[in-house]
């Protein structure tokens, strides 16, 4: 128990006791203990040295090998205002962030607390065996008893039963029957720690190792959660860049999210942006405004209506488009329509392998839950290879939903944010947040938290959960079995004090090895 403890408690010294900030009031460099760091200096971080504090940058970019915290292997660039996290590994250049916690409540702090609380939270496996040997020990007691008396009332030597009496005594203690669970449990709740998966017990652990159905949220769970250009499909002789030149122009000029897509993939383009003059919104439509002595107009589907240029193959593309679940933005001038340009929200590259990995893992059905549009919601079903997709769905819509793929599929996991997704992530069976490193609402809301945005973890917490639970059922099958077998040899005479201490001890230090195998990082992280 101690070494499995211990695997965990290492991670407080992955923060250096010390830190060198700014003083506010001269501007000279300080160094103190991470504890005495006021809230709001400004630290100094040099490469190849640990991150004393969680904060946020304010100078210098880096990357930064975030494995204690989410498990990442490969390293996160950092520039100004991302945040960093205590016990984190500065790669590259001198960078200075904002301290934002105090050291006593880091995110790597708080994981360390709920890892040693979730241990108090025991599994039913666990409870089970401590029922179960309430009434084994005094049972086995009675048992020797009855060896000791009955065999002489019926012609046999009292010392040679007493003797046996004594085998059954020694073989029956439950010493490997009941270090056989927490110390699995606990081993299981370390090594996904580690991993960058924090379980709030061991009953979450196990019922992790249950589920058969999962729910998933969709904005920012399969998706990306950010808008994204995703076709650019200039017409009537124009280009790629000046389609993209001239939608960049005129949504300049406004703060909409698809706007904001346009303009980041013109930069990433590297297209010139044009001035646009006399800029006019066209309230819900679009917007139009004078580019190079001309006017052109910026706009969704129905402002194409409005315009009567919708030709039969426009028609054809932008259905095809919004088929496919995408939101339209339609350039056009005075003569004709220049192009479209299809924007959704990006599904993650590794969205269809998760969902192909919890089928693998022994996930019987898989459902997409999400307040976005059917059509939008189907697309990323048909992309990912989901069961069934559910969408239009309010707060309370969500957790009627769960309701009933519980009762159609048993036990439920339901995949959130930890704060929009409240009442969901309440009725299924566990509730597990994505991306909460940092997220001090999502660590206290969900009883699983993946501290990274890895979908790769679910499959792994499941298959790591059914490996527990095949290590505790394979402890409690030995230790049950070594005492039936001792037990027999005892009445037969046959079985000796010795052999009793060897195969009791051999058993429990065989169960305690088997549950550390759990300790190990598992290869398919």
């Amino acid at each position: 128990m101690g070494r499995a403890r211990r695997a965990i408690r290492s991670l407080v010294t992955l923060t250096p006791p010390t830190a060198r900030y700014i003083c506010r009031h001269d501007g000279d460099i300080m160094e103190k203990p991470v504890a005495e760091v006021p809230l709001g200096a400004t630290v100094l971080v040099r490469p190849g040295e640990r991150f004393p504090l969680d904060g946020i940058v304010t100078k210098g970019r880096t990357s930064v090998n975030q494995a204690p915290i989410t498990g990442e292997s490969i390293p996160v660039a950092k520039e100004e205002g991302a945040e960093v996290f205590a016990g984190t590994i500065n790669e590259d250049g001198a960078i200075e962030f904002k301290a934002t916690k105090p050291a006593a409540d880091t995110t790597l702090a708080r994981i360390i607390r709920m890892v040693e609380q979730a241990q108090s939270r025991r599994a039913p496996a666990e409870q089970w065996v401590e029922k179960f040997a309430r009434y084994y020990t005094p049972a086995m007691i009675a048992v020797a008893i009855l060896v000791a008396v009955i065999p002489p009332l019926f012609g046999g030597q009292w010392g040679a039963w007493f003797y046996e009496a004594l085998v059954v005594l020694v073989i029956a203690c439950p010493c490997a029957l009941v270090i056989s669970t927490p110390v699995s449990i606990v081993a299981a709740l370390t090594a996904a720690a580690r991993a960058g998966v924090l379980i709030k017990g061991g009953a979450f652990l196990e019922a992790a190792g249950r589920v058969t159905a999962f729910a998933l949220d969709k904005t920012g769970t399969l998706t990306r959660g950010i808008p994204e250009v995703q076709e650019i499909l200039p017409l009537n002789g124009h280009t790629r860049a000046e389609l993209l030149a001239r939608a960049a122009a005129m949504e300049i000029h406004s703060e909409h999210p698809l706007a904001a897509a346009v303009l980041n993939r013109a930069r990433a383009e590297k297209v010139d942006l044009l001035v646009a003059q006399d800029f006019r919104a066209l309230k819900g439509r679009g917007a139009e405004a004078t580019i190079d002595g001309r006017l052109f107009w910026v706009g969704s589907h129905r402002l194409l209506h409005e315009k009567g240029v919708e030709e039969s193959e426009i028609h054809a593309h932008a259905q095809r488009m919004e088929d496919a679940g995408h939101s339209l933005i339609i350039v056009g001038s005075d003569r004709h329509v220049c192009g479209l340009i299809s924007v959704a929200d990006s599904i993650r590259p590794e969205a269809a392998a998760f969902v192909h990995q919890l089928k693998t893992a022994g996930v019987r059905h898989v459902a997409i839950l999400t307040g976005d549009n059917q059509g939008t919601a189907d697309a990323v079903g048909r992309a990912v290879g989901v069961d069934e997709v559910r969408a239009e769905l309010l707060p309370e819509d969500k957790m009627r939903a769960i309701q009933e793929i519980a009762s159609k599929h048993g036990l439920v996991a339901m995949v959130g944010d930890g704060v929009n997704d409240a009442p969901a992530l309440a009725t299924a069976t566990i509730g597990i947040a994505m991306g909460a490193a940092g997220t001090d609402a999502a660590i206290e809301t969900a009883d699983i938290a993946l501290m990274s945005d890895d979908l790769l973890r679910l499959p792994w917490l499941v298959r790591h959960a059914r490996r527990s639970l095949r290590i505790i059922r394979q402890n409690i099958g030995f230790a049950l079995g070594v005492k039936a077998v001792f037990m027999v040899l005892a009445l037969l005479q046959v079985a000796t004090l010795w052999m009793a201490i060897a195969a009791d001890m051999g058993a429990t230090l065989l169960v305690i090895f088997n549950a550390l195998r759990l300790l190990q990082k598992d290869r398919g992280i």
